[in-house]
């Protein structure tokens, strides 16, 4: 029999032409001046006598829109150079990403490699719409990114530029493109870059100012990760101000807040504050009333667990997203504040803010009297009525007078708050929470506590507040058939956990089968 033979094949030599193309990738999303940084870019290249070619891909509609801008450049020659269109995985040399998880998608695609790739990443976080979408904390992990990319990259340049273009009034393309320039990734003199930022003739002096301090942070070797950021100081709350009438019952009521056990203390006084806000002092005392009962009845030598889950819990039960509560809180002077900080609108731009509005006939019908809400909820004809003339959405300009004053109004009446259908169906839901959480706690200590934990799924406003509370029977119809077993708090809290990790309730409605299966099981075996 004839051997088989093998065709030696030789290696195509590299072409030397090759060595002298940079290739650089930006991924961007939308509203982050991606553009305007590859048009600084190309400029920069085109001045220090380069050849240059820019394409640009739009990804799917995701936090407004991900881009990928790709640019390769070459000196200029004799014959001009034949440009890619796209990246190719493992062969970038500088990768820009514009927010921390774009960074993690150009790892995860292969972009960024250890042989040859800078990388250059803004250290804060615009959440995608999974990470929005999830009801517990969906948001990723930006330390997992920053692990990855020490190993991915063979060089890793991060910190806040968006901050840091922000407080200098330009935008983060501006400090991006300065830690390119910074860098040394590409073989220009930093002039080139600025001169590339002056042709553009807009907004010149801040995106200077933010240019230098990206090339300021990048050529001195700042790194700050999030985990670092995260460690800051939060601001603290202005001291309460107002008639000496009101200042002293407050003082009262911080002073019995503040006598509580240690354990119990800093939560009870948070809750405080945040029960006030809602309604007012009276109603922060019958928060303090209830959590004073919980206290009573509880163990030091369990340090007071129940009731810390009870100073928190409590307040975010008392403290419920109503009509109200929407309209003020959609109409206070430090929310217009705060937007027109994070637009950072030019001097003299009028700015526009659009709300919108979805009113159920449920939300409606929950701000009349009780007895007059529970009348008409349980009429169907007069529900479908209250539901075609409401439910549509609504856009109203909150920087127009009459649209603000529709709002402002309807903030104010929350004075009216107690009589309200809704609050009637908010004390009674968390009355029933609460005793069944201290007939569990008699039993199980740990499972009371969770019991009280699993508040956290009753958030939110109108289908929002539907969904979780949907889910929150739905946990609570697990727990009581777990009630009695030793490892009954785990479940509880694996129910819980199963709540929050998807929107649909498909983790929930498995977990829940499982357990249903322990308590068919135990039936079984008592029966027989």
């Amino acid at each position: 029999m004839a051997g088989k033979t093998k065709t030696a094949f030789k290696a195509k030599p590299r072409d030397p032409a090759l060595d002298h193309i940079i290739k650089l990738a930006v991924m961007a999303v939308g509203g982050q001046g991606g553009g305007v940084l590859t048009n600084w870019i190309e400029d920069t290249a085109h001045r220090n006598g380069y050849a240059v070619q820019a394409t640009s891909v739009a990804g799917v509609a995701q936090r407004t829109g991900a881009t990928i801008y790709y640019i390769e450049m070459a000196p200029a020659g004799d014959r001009p150079p034949v440009f890619s269109l796209m990246p190719a995985a493992g062969d970038v040399d500088i990768l820009i990403a514009a927010e921390m998880m774009e960074a993690g998608r150009a790892i995860m695609r292969g972009f960024v490699t250890p042989d040859r790739t800078t990388l250059i990443a803004s250290s804060h976080r615009a959440l995608a719409v999974s990470e929005k979408m999830t009801p517990g904390d969906g948001i990723a992990d930006s330390d997992e990114v920053i692990a990855a990319a020490e190993i991915a990259a063979q060089r890793f340049i991060l910190f806040d530029m968006d901050k840091m273009a922000i407080e200098v009034g330009s935008v983060i393309s501006s400090s991006l493109f300065g830690a390119l320039a910074g860098s040394g990734a590409l073989p220009f003199e930093r002039e080139t870059f600025e001169d590339a930022i002056k042709a553009s003739g807009r907004g010149v002096k801040a995106s200077l100012r933010a240019f230098a301090a990206g090339y300021d942070a990048a050529s001195n070797g700042v790194v700050e990760t999030p985990s670092e950021a995260r460690t800051e100081p939060g601001p603290t709350g202005d001291a309460p101000q107002g008639p000496d009438k009101l200042l002293n019952q407050w003082r009262g009521l911080d002073a019995r807040a503040a006598a509580m056990p240690e354990p119990v203390r800093d939560m009870a006084l948070t809750g405080l504050r945040a029960v006030v806000d809602f309604q007012d002092l009276d109603y922060g005392g019958e928060y303090l009333d209830r959590l004073e009962r919980i206290l009573a009845d509880d163990e030091a030598a369990k340090d007071y667990a129940y009731s810390r889950e009870a100073a928190k819990y409590i307040a975010k039960a008392m403290a419920y997203d109503d009509v109200f509560r929407v309209a003020d809180l959609k109409t206070r002077g430090s929310r217009f504040a705060r937007i027109r900080t994070e637009i950072n609108p030019a001097d003299g731009t009028r700015m526009k803010l659009t709300e919108f509005m979805h009113p159920r006939a449920e939300e409606i019908v929950g701000m009349m009297p009780a007895s007059l809400g529970r009348k008409l909820s349980n009429s169907e004809g007069s529900m479908r009525m209250i539901d075609r003339l409401f439910n549509r959405g609504r856009r109203l300009r909150t920087d127009r007078f009459f649209p603000f004053a529709q709002l402002y109004v309807i903030g104010g009446l929350r004075k009216y708050r107690r009589g309200t259908l809704r609050h009637a169906i908010e004390v009674e839901h968390m009355q029933n929470w609460l005793d069944l959480a201290a007939t569990y706690r008699r039993i199980d200590y740990a499972l009371g506590v969770e019991t009280l934990r699993n508040r956290r799924l009753v958030k939110g406003y109108s289908d929002t507040h539907a969904r979780g509370l949907s889910k929150f029977d739905q946990v609570m119809d697990g727990v009581a058939l777990l009630a009695g077993r030793e490892d009954a708090a785990h479940w509880c809290n694996l129910l819980r956990e199963a709540a929050l990790a998807d929107e649909k309730g498909e983790q929930l409605e498995g977990a829940l089968k499982t357990v249903r299966s322990f308590a068919d099981g135990s039936a079984a075996a008592a029966h027989n």
